[in-house]
């Protein structure tokens, strides 16, 4: 008898099914980068355009070319505001040595220590406007608390955020306060992950204090403190509402920073191009850190695979 002849399989060759794992990821994605793009990358870009310009929040607009970047360059208030924003970003810098040290400290099981990590949660949980206030009151020296612990002894505190030289230095103090509660909560994040069988060892092996630190503690640290390190530059660069509440950029502009410089020249001074010129200049700075933590970023999800 003939051999049967083999029936054949039509295959679904569509062009979903041949596509379907690139389709289907662009389908869950499209939403979210449809808002993104809305409401950050058009923002970005109209700001950018609007820096070429002159104009006063109404009325049309002026082509102006490079004009805002050349007075931009020149104008003795915007590098003032770019110092005090490298002085922000250097010594904010401290925030993630000192939440680490908090956390250390607060890593431990004794009676009392849950009430005491709530008073240092406590500036995380704060606007930063009420800690400006605060410290505002607090460096007040005539009703302030530093007035008042010294005056018994006879010491004058000096007004800190009236003096061009000190003002800068006394609103990062400020900052530092709640950023080193992040940190801190990094940190307490981290310590909860890492091995406690390779402590034992170590101290087994005699290492005690500062070289158990280094060791062993801090390697298996290394992803908050990357976090915590990306969450202080970007938050030294953007530093905005303790300068608005504290000083407003004065006095004389001393304390002045690129984001509030922008605000001002933008609300007050009706100077939108100028404005977005300020905001170009920052946006570029950011974004070289940006990129090198999205490089950082990759490569080690790639490390990882």
């Amino acid at each position: 008898m003939p051999a049967a002849r083999p029936v054949s399989t039509r295959r679904n060759t569509t062009f979903f099914s041949r596509n379907k794992l690139v389709i289907m990821p662009l389908v869950f994605i499209a939403p979210a980068l449809a808002m993104f793009s809305l409401f950050v990358i058009w923002p970005i870009l109209q700001s950018i355009s609007l820096s070429f310009t002159e104009w006063q929040g109404i009325g049309p607009k002026k082509w102006v070319g490079l004009s805002n970047y050349r007075y931009l360059f020149s104008d003795p208030v915007f590098w003032t505001s770019l110092v005090n924003n490298i002085y922000w970003l250097v010594l904010f810098l401290l925030a993630p040595v000192f939440g680490l040290l908090v956390a250390l400290f607060l890593n431990q099981t004794v009676f009392g220590i849950r009430l005491v990590k709530s008073l240092f949660f406590f500036p995380f949980v704060v606007s930063q406007i009420v800690v400006g206030l605060v410290f505002a009151w607090f460096y007040d020296p005539a009703f302030g608390l530093l007035a008042t612990i010294l005056e018994p002894f006879g010491i004058e505190f000096p007004p800190i955020l009236a003096d061009e030289d000190w003002a800068t230095f006394g609103i990062i103090v400020a900052g530092l306060w709640p950023q080193t509660a992040y940190c801190m909560i990094l940190y307490l994040t981290g310590l909860n992950s890492v091995n406690p069988e390779m402590i034992e060892a170590a101290r087994l092996d005699g290492a005690k204090g500062w070289r158990l630190l280094v060791k062993i503690v801090l390697p298996q640290l290394r992803a908050a403190t990357f976090i915590a390190l990306v969450v202080t530059v970007i938050g030294a660069l953007r530093s905005f509402d303790l300068v608005a509440v504290m000083t407003e950029g004065g006095p004389y502009n001393s304390s002045n920073v690129l984001a509030y410089y922008m605000y001002d020249n933008a609300i007050f001074r009706y100077r939108m191009g100028y404005a977005s010129a300020i905001a170009t200049v920052l946006f570029m700075i950011m974004n070289v850190y940006i990129i090198w933590f999205l490089l950082r970023l990759w490569k080690n999800e790639k490390g990882a695979r």
